[in-house]
């Protein structure tokens, strides 16, 4: 768990990714093998933000499949407030457009939108 700190370590990332990078410094962090691989299709969790997420509000309930498996790393959502000591494994959910916008021409149905998010974000579909 993280400590309460008098303000926030702005420059914990360097101090940790020099020398490895950044996010190559959090690998093997998450705890174990990442939940989805891809082809997997996932469904986005509606889950609160009352602060910070990089979750578009506009993937939220929809599903997609899981295009690559990318890194590990703390959160954004834990970032924010500097809890960085649980890193999530993050992935690549590609998704058609018009599964998330049902108004989207049928000229363009093979159109995708790719987008990343962490674990938390992710259900089986």
């Amino acid at each position: 768990m993280a400590k309460n700190k008098e303000h926030h370590d702005r420059g914990h990332h360097a101090a940790i990714a020099t020398g490895k990078g950044d996010p190559q410094c959090f690998k093997g962090k998450a705890g174990g093998p990442p939940k989805f691989k891809v082809g997997d299709q996932v469904r986005i969790k509606d889950l609160p933000d009352v602060f910070y997420t990089r979750t578009q509000v506009y993937t939220r309930g929809a599903v997609g499949k899981v295009a690559v498996v990318t890194h590990e790393s703390p959160a954004p959502e834990d970032e924010a407030w500097d809890h960085t000591d649980h890193s999530e494994w993050f992935y690549i959910v590609r998704f058609r457009q018009k599964d998330l916008w049902p108004e989207y021409p049928d000229a363009f149905a093979k159109d995708t939108l790719q987008t990343e998010f962490s674990e938390r974000w992710l259900e089986p579909a």
